[in-house]
């Protein structure tokens, strides 16, 4: 062997070791670190354990709305007082080591980090039942490594200090089993109606299935999912020797019965209200229900207890009880945004599904005001003149072809105002000026509004042909009320933890969206739905409420052969009614065709009474005339008729009525547009009668 070798391998081994050397002061470090955290976590005795505690929401007054729990107490039960198939089915499903490992099981853990990294994503959870335990107990809820730490702190701090009995005693006192039941005596009493000791076994076992995920392996959510969860608990009982292979099929097979839920929920206030607030409470704190409702959190909602009082009772004295008709029902704060009252069906017991904020309706006539803003902002005026006439509308170059009709087939056969358009509902104005404007128009308005669903540019889109959510309708109102400022229906003002530090506070900062002048005027011509001086070829469409209403308010109506809305609002407040068949079902009858406006009008006087009136002002640029409703000439000296209009300021009208010295009427569309050379017509010009 040559020098240069005989140098090598010192070198190599002088290499190894150093590498020895440095492993071993690792673990002897690693040792020393471990058994000072041990020494640590046995110096600082046995931690308290605490019961999580209820997340309580208040109403607008302070008062309270409900709890997580829904009032019921927290129980608990020593294991003696326990089935002991519980125990043992926890045990078998949550962590088969929990009576070898010291707080982490190694093993699984590896286990899991395997399997995750074979699909690349989390598939598998390695957390001890004592890891839990110590999760629930003494954690925020954030994702930082300092939870981390925490977590294995106090898991350590836990198996120092309470035996093993202890710890899952602790547990199934405090795990969460879904629907606000934190621990197995809550639970068997939620479910079954008995005490805990008083399980059968194959109730206990499908019992300890649920805590995975209460959303999903409640039987009340999905009674299928949670039985087969139940069968695997069964047969890992079995494979560990707990139970015999007899004993698993009869409890497999064993039928169960539940205690009905709307026990629970019916102790609840605003249900459909209740469940918005949470819903934005998880998106607010980024915070998972379970997490929301173990934190003991105070959550100030912005209801108001008497006009959610006042809508509820308005639908029960309404609606015939025998129809199967169902309501959607929100009034909004048009300052703030905020939802004062919400009602999603007729029966929350019956159906917890939300017809306001969850389902998606045609809006029908209820989506013209937003067509009309843009109008209006594009150049039109309340006096624009278009002919209302049966129509078929070329569509595009190819020859397709697209004809509405108005309702029961009336028509002016002549020109009319884009005031009284509205006020009537006339679908042939409507179409004419959303093809006049382009369809992109109106998509455009919508979620300039707020309206999240993916609208289709069509011809039909001007007649609420595509479906929106009802809360969303009702909030484009409330932004046309406040003038153009963006606003989101908000169920959530402020939420403070069990400490009183402020988590999320609702910063009522609203940016302004929308043209105001455009916004105020297409709000002033709303209120002639109710001004029967502007009937004509057939009577304004709130001519039936309009006998109830004391004060000034600005509205729609809209109807489907399924569906019936009405929106309205003052400067204070905005409501809207949906009303209509969650299945295929067509509204026929008379009286069920009469819901939404009667809900809506005795709604809003009712929650106003006291309040002193509050009118529409104007702002600057926009000014008002007294017109000739008819003919859309400002209104003179004989002239027959008058009605009060606001115009975008520069855009009045020149032309004078003065009665029977009037010159000759307008016979043609007149619309906001220049003069085109011939070469630069289109197809449309002929339906639209323009010559330029």
């Amino acid at each position: 062997m040559d020098a240069m070798t005989n140098k090598r391998l010192r070198l190599t081994l002088k290499t190894v070791r150093a590498f020895i050397f440095l492993g071993a002061f690792a673990a002897l470090a690693a040792a020393a670190v471990f058994m000072t955290v041990i020494l640590i976590a046995k110096y600082q005795g046995a931690p308290s354990v605490q019961v999580p505690q209820s997340t309580i929401l208040y109403a607008s007054d302070g008062s309270k709305l409900g709890e997580t729990n829904y009032g019921e107490k927290r129980y608990w039960v020593p294991l003696k007082d326990m089935n002991p198939t519980i125990v043992k089915a926890t045990v078998a499903i949550e962590d088969q080591n929990f009576y070898d490992h010291h707080g982490f099981d190694y093993k699984r853990m590896a286990g899991a980090a395997l399997a995750d990294l074979k699909a690349f994503a989390k598939v598998q959870g390695a957390s001890t039942i004592t890891q839990q335990y110590a999760r629930n107990l003494y954690l925020e809820h954030d994702k930082t490594w300092k939870r981390k730490w925490n977590e294995a702190f106090y898991t350590i701090r836990l198996e120092q200090n309470y035996s093993k009995d202890e710890i899952l005693e602790g547990y199934l006192n405090t795990i969460y089993y879904g629907h606000g039941a934190y621990g197995i005596e809550a639970a068997s009493r939620l479910y079954f109606g008995k005490h805990a000791k008083n399980l059968t076994d194959a109730e206990a076992a499908l019992l300890a299935g649920i805590p995975k995920g209460p959303s999903g392996y409640s039987p009340y959510v999905n009674e299928t999912k949670a039985k087969d969860r139940q069968k695997t608990i069964v047969r890992m009982m079995e494979k560990q020797q707990m139970i015999g292979h007899k004993k698993a099929n009869e409890l497999i097979k064993e039928p169960l019965s539940y205690q009905p839920l709307n026990k629970q929920v019916s102790k609840r206030k605003a249900p459909y209200f209740y469940d918005n607030a949470m819903r934005e409470l998880e998106k607010k704190l980024g915070m998972t229900r379970e997490q929301i409702e173990t934190s003991g959190l105070n959550v100030y909602t912005t209801v108001d207890k008497r006009m959610q009082r006042i809508a509820e009772e308005t639908i029960t004295e309404t609606v015939n009880a025998g129809s199967d008709i169902q309501v959607g029902f929100s009034a909004i704060d048009p300052r703030t945004g905020n939802v004062l009252a919400l009602v999603g069906g007729r029966d929350y017991q019956k159906s917890p599904f939300d017809r306001t904020t969850q389902a998606k309706r045609q809006p029908a006539s209820t989506i013209k005001p937003l067509l009309y803003y843009k109008a209006i902002q594009s150049g039109f005026t309340p006096v624009t003149l278009m002919k209302s006439e049966e129509t078929e509308f070329q569509i595009d170059a190819k020859g397709e072809t697209y004809s509405p009709s108005n309702y029961n087939g009336y028509y002016a056969n002549k020109p009319i105002t884009l005031l009284q358009a509205l006020a009537l509902s006339d679908n042939i104005y409507a179409v004419k000026t959303h093809l006049f404007l382009g369809m992109n128009k109106l998509v455009q308005a919508s979620k300039e509004f707020g309206i999240t669903a993916k609208l289709q540019a069509l011809p039909s889109l001007a007649l609420g042909t595509e479906p929106v959510r009802p809360i969303e309708m009702v909030n484009a109102y409330a932004m046309l009320a406040n003038g153009g400022k963006k606003i989101e229906p908000t169920f959530i003002s402020r939420v403070t933890d069990a400490a009183g530090h402020v988590l999320y506070e609702n910063p009522n900062q609203h940016k302004q969206v929308l043209d105001e002048k455009a916004a105020f005027v297409t709000a002033s011509m709303m209120t002639g739905m109710f001004d029967t001086d502007l009937n004509g070829y057939t009577s304004v469409t709130g001519r039936t409420i309009a006998n109830r209403l004391t004060r000034t308010y600005a509205g729609k109506s809209g109807t489907t052969s399924a569906d019936s809305w009405m929106i309205g609002f003052n400067p204070k407040l905005a409501a809207g009614v949906w009303t209509g068949y969650d299945k295929n079902s067509t509204i026929d009858s008379v009286e069920e065709k009469s819901y939404a406006k009667t809900i809506w009008a005795d709604f809003m006087e009712d929650a106003l009474k006291g309040e002193p009136e509050t009118a529409f002002k104007p702002p600057k640029g926009v000014t008002g005339v007294y017109i000739d409703p008819e003919t859309g000439y400002s209104s003179g000296p004989g002239c027959a008729a008058k009605h009060y209009t606001y115009f975008v300021k520069g855009t009045e009208p020149s032309n004078v009525c003065y009665g029977a010295e009037e010159p000759a009427k307008q016979t043609k569309d007149r619309l906001p547009a220049k003069e085109k050379p011939a070469s630069e017509k289109k197809w449309w010009d002929k339906w639209l009668g323009r010559n330029h």
